[in-house]
């Protein structure tokens, strides 16, 4: 049994073993008001915990505790402890994506313009993808590259080819049209599965680093059916966040370009109109998708390989399931 010397903080005030309770987790994880901490204040955070662990302060957790707790994981990366860099945190996906979405869902706009902001996209996709993926195998710099570029050429080969396609249907033009709003849904659901898969591949050939629930400190070794489970999830997690973001505005917008409709009356305002039904939507769509499965995530030994079956933990307990981080 802990002392109080060795506790550790709460995984969360909410539920985690609940839908409800991980979406309204990440919703604190996600809030882009986060991003305004200060060198000095992630500091206080950190030390406030520290003293926590150490035993340093009675009682439960508070609610300065509770905020402290909400900036850390906000700011830092689980694995390394080190903060991601802020335009590639998943409390700053909103914002760094709202322009790159803007762009690709722009009507008409074009080969040109369809390869550049699917270019975009992707690298932005890169980026945060490798900042935020378990840290236990990373990608070499040339595994990078290569991924980055199979990526790219996905979702440009997607986009292009779907917007050839599309005009040549023999279908009403009311349908042909939504369909072309459509595109770039297609493109950046099919390219951000696959870039998930190539910018985390080193973990699936390599495994992640797996832990007793009671010891989430202490690797047990690298498990290649744990990292297949959290890229999956992730990958899934991505798709479904992408959804609503891609189909939704596009939809709403054209409704609103119809003959007599309010941007038709009002075209000057098309381009606002535009950021501000991809903000709200993505707003909500982030913590409903990344909350699907849990980040800190559990299977049962018998789901991984044989070598982790039949360990102990270290109070003697025969180990049933293990831990490992899914990334986000």
């Amino acid at each position: 049994m802990a002392t109080q010397h060795e506790r550790s903080l709460p995984p969360s005030r909410y539920d985690l073993d609940t839908y409800v309770g991980r979406v309204r987790h990440m919703m604190e994880i996600t809030d882009p008001r986060t991003l305004f901490t200060s060198a000095q204040q992630l500091d206080q955070a950190k030390k406030l915990i520290a003293h926590y662990k150490a035993g340093k302060m009675s009682g439960e957790m508070t609610e300065e505790l509770w905020q402290a707790k909400r900036l850390v994981e906000s700011t830092l990366h689980p694995d390394t402890q080190e903060p991601v860099f802020l335009p590639f945190r998943m409390s700053s996906f909103v914002l760094t994506n709202l322009v790159v979405t803007a762009g690709m869902l722009t009507p008409n706009l074009g080969t040109t313009g369809t390869l550049f902001w699917q270019w975009v996209n992707q690298s932005v996709n890169v980026a945060i993808n490798a900042s935020n993926a378990n840290k236990s195998s990373p990608l070499s710099w040339s595994e990078v590259g290569k991924s980055y570029a199979v990526a790219v050429s996905a979702s440009c080969g997607v986009a292009v080819g779907l917007n050839s396609i599309v005009p040549k249907l023999r279908v009403s033009p009311s349908v042909r049209g939504v369909l072309g709003r459509l595109v770039p849904f297609a493109a950046v659901a099919s390219a951000g599965a696959l870039n998930v898969f190539l910018m985390r591949g080193s973990e699936l050939r390599n495994g992640i680093d797996v832990y007793a629930p009671n010891d989430p400190t202490t690797s047990l070794g690298k498990s290649q059916s744990a990292a297949l489970t959290a890229v999956g999830e992730t990958a899934i997690s991505r798709v479904l966040n992408a959804s609503p973001i891609m189909v939704i505005p596009p939809l709403i917008l054209m409704r609103l370009q119809r003959p007599g409709g309010f941007l038709a009356r009002n075209p000057r305002i098309t381009i606002p109109t535009n950021i501000g039904l991809i903000f709200a939507t993505s707003l909500v769509a982030l913590p409903l998708a990344v909350g699907v499965f849990p980040q800190r995530q559990k299977v049962s030994v018998g789901s991984v390989e044989e070598r982790f079956r039949g360990l102990n933990d270290k109070d003697g307990t025969p180990i049933t399931q293990l831990e490992f981080n899914r990334g986000i």
